[in-house]
């Protein structure tokens, strides 16, 4: 059982004590990190509290080179036993996830492919022993229904369950979907007709099917007993949300009577819309009612407080745009007064939960570089952070404890508590401690410039791995995608500083104008200036780290980035191009007009250009690429997916055809089976040996 993760570092830092107390020395590392070691990291997430405020689970991502593909277990967490291993729960050769806790805390809830379809489970956890079963008794198979289950809630009575599933929208039951499933497999021809947009979003193309909200009785012996009946029928809508949505677009009330759930009906709009309303609709069935419907922008994870008297929700304020900032609004449910709480609070906020009190509100949102976890009173709205430095993926309430996983950019993630006021936290696994004890990892630095217009802008910068005083590095320029994101303190698994690092280069994150966690004025001035303010912040804070940092190479470096990054590396290839060894540009756009007519989600181009391309071209113009090919000299790597709907693969292709014709040294990297991004981990090794040998290439003259 060691390969499911606690257990091997549970014994190595046994043996470290062990060696400590013999007197002996620890050995100490000298082997840096790698894109093996990268790889294989145990991924810990999901975090979710027992109802008494002790118990816990998470889930636990192990690599199965092999099969090249990650599994995924549910772990057990009595933080109330201080030293108590962490246990397997109903352990599989499938992948388990999504638990959740029953109201009584005598069963957990998850989803499973054991039965070769995802489906709903349920075990009562219970004894069991390190590295074996967290329960006596066999996992329960809750649902059996005809088609995947995608995602779900249990009612607080444990009477019923709420559960996502694609449907096509005009079935009435599940099994005319799965005959149309059926037919379609061996239908002849397979051309396919469509009428309106998406015909393809993100990695998939449209076969018709919507993800909608079912509503399913249980019995006493905790099985479904009843069909499905369909809560979001006649609302033309994805429930959950694609491609990221999750069960954080719906809840149940306290007494189990009511559910809310978030969606877009936008209709034939869709792709040029982001009006999420929230739907309320009866637990057992009935019409759903718009409970947001004077909004035009997005509305979103619904969540009733304790006692029901209050539904708060986050809730954006200009339409047609993805980045603006979510705020937190308080409505009550017997009036249905809303009030904006958090509105003078300059954060975007990703996520939060109710206090069991009911008189706070705990949330994550970007802040400075970090990412850390708050506490928000109900009544004011005033906002303290209870967390310090770095990234807080996951977390769940208990009654005296708020149990979170959190990275840095020099840990993946592991558990931790702390309490509702904040203070010293308690680290609860320690997931890769093995591995870590034996590798060499980079030390980092926040530090802060004058960027564009003087502007105060901040940045990461880290150090080799086996760095020595006396040796001049070559760095890595990070460019992070978005545009409106952050290149916080946390760890990554798509653009990985410590797998750089381990390679011999320092490592420059910045985050430029455009990124989030400096209030919404700073996020917005991107748009419409894609070239501009960002590319400046670049220039500045090269030469801020070269100055503050002289053991760096400024003749020895090269950028790269994906997505927006990768268009940033594009138009610095035209603008900037004797400022780099060499470029990396991942998923990059290569021509902005093209782009318009070629991706899905147009609210995207039109937000940041300010308006479809047919009516303001100069704007698309302005910063467009391939109208600079003709200055471009820098060695390029271009990769790509051809999975790839938000940025076509087409651009890729169109900018090494450029590079190619310009004599510029150049390779393609291409993924027939990838998208956006590189997920399969043995592309992902493919990924960073091809990077790193590129910049290798370029760097170690």
């Amino acid at each position: 059982m060691a390969r499911d993760g606690f257990l091997p570092a549970l014994g190595m830092l046994l043996a470290a004590a062990l060696a400590a107390a013999a007197g002996r020395a620890a050995v100490p590392p000298v082997q840096s990190f790698g894109v093996q070691d990268l790889v294989r990291l145990q991924r810990l997430s999901d975090v979710e509290t027992a109802p008494d405020g002790a118990r816990l689970t998470v889930t636990l991502r192990t690599t199965d080179m092999d099969a090249n593909r990650g599994r995924t277990g549910i772990w057990l967490i009595d933080s109330g036993k201080r030293g108590a291993p962490p246990l397997h729960l109903a352990p599989s050769t499938a992948n388990d996830g999504a638990a959740q806790w029953s109201a009584d805390g005598r069963f957990v809830y998850f989803l499973s492919t054991r039965s070769s379809t995802s489906q709903v489970w349920r075990v009562a956890p219970g004894g069991g022993s390190p590295g074996g079963a967290a329960s006596d008794a066999a996992p329960l198979q809750v649902t059996q229904l005809p088609l995947d289950v995608g995602s779900f809630r249990i009612s607080p009575r444990g009477d019923r369950l709420l559960v996502s599933m694609e449907v096509y929208p005009d079935c009435e039951d599940l099994a005319c979907t799965e005959k149309r499933l059926q037919a379609a497999e061996k239908a002849r021809p397979s051309g396919k007709v469509y009428e309106h947009l998406f015909m393809r979003h993100w990695d998939a193309w449209s076969d018709g099917r919507r993800s909608q909200l079912f509503t399913i009785s249980l019995d006493a012996n905790g099985r479904a007993s009843a069909a499905p009946v369909r809560l979001s029928a006649g609302i033309d809508g994805d429930v959950p949300g694609k491609p990221f949505g999750g069960r954080e677009d719906y809840a149940f009330s306290p007494d189990g009577a009511q559910v809310v759930f978030s969606v877009r009906a936008a209709g034939t709009a869709e792709p040029w819309s982001t009006n999420f309303d929230l739907y309320a609709v009866a637990a057992d069935g009935g019409t759903p009612r718009n409970l947001t419907a004077e909004n035009p922008a997005w509305d979103a994870r619904p969540a009733f407080s304790p006692d029901g008297a209050q539904l708060a929700y986050l809730a954006m304020d200009r339409p047609g745009f993805e980045a603006d900032r979510f705020h937190l609004v308080l409505m009550d449910v017997k009036s249905g007064v809303k009030h904006a709480l958090t509105q003078n609070w300059d954060r975007s906020i990703a996520r939060f939960s109710w206090s069991r009190d009911g008189k706070t509100l705990f949330a994550t949102a970007d802040h400075l570089g970090q990412h850390p976890l708050w506490a928000i009173d109900a009544v004011t709205g005033r906002a303290s952070a209870i967390t310090g430095d770095g990234t807080v993926e996951s977390f769940s309430v208990g009654e005296r404890k708020i149990f979170y996983t959190q990275s840095t950019l020099g840990s993946p993630a592991d558990a931790f508590s702390v309490a509702p006021a904040g203070g010293k936290p308690t680290q609860l696994t320690r997931s890769n401690q093995a591995l870590l004890l034996e590798r060499k990892l980079g030390t980092f630095e926040q530090f802060s410039f004058a960027g564009w217009n003087g502007e105060n802008v901040f940045a990461y910068l880290m150090k080799p791995a086996l760095f020595k005083h006396d040796v001049k590095y070559p760095l890595a320029v990070v460019i992070h995608g978005g545009p409106q994101g952050s290149l916080a303190n946390g760890w990554q698994y798509r653009w990985n500083a410590q797998a750089l690092a381990g390679a011999g280069y320092a490592v420059l994150l910045i985050d430029f104008h455009g990124s989030t966690g400096y209030g919404q004025a700073f996020t917005d001035s991107i748009s419409r200036d894609w070239g501009g303010k960002p590319l400046e912040d670049i220039k500045d804070g090269v030469a801020a780290a070269l100055k503050k940092y002289p053991w760096l190479d400024g003749t020895r470096m090269c950028a790269l980035g994906g997505s927006y990054g990768g268009y940033l590396v594009n138009w610095i290839a035209g603008q900037w191009p004797d400022g780099f060894k060499c470029l990396v540009s991942h998923a990059g756009i290569f021509d902005t007009r093209a782009m318009y007519y070629s991706t899905e989600e147009l609210w995207f181009e039109e937000w940041e250009n300010g308006g479809p391309q047919y009516q303001n071209p100069e704007s698309y113009e302005k910063f467009n690429p391939v109208d600079f090919v003709g200055n471009w000299q820098t060695p390029m790597l271009v990769i790509h997916g051809q999975l790839d709907y938000r940025v076509p693969y087409a651009q890729g292709v169109s900018a090494f055809t450029a590079l190619q014709r310009r004599a510029i040294p150049s390779q393609f990297l291409f993924f027939p089976d990838e998208s956006h991004w590189v997920l399969k981990p043995e592309d992902s090794v493919q990924w960073y040996d091809t990077v790193i040998g590129w910049m290798n290439r370029w760097t170690r003259e």
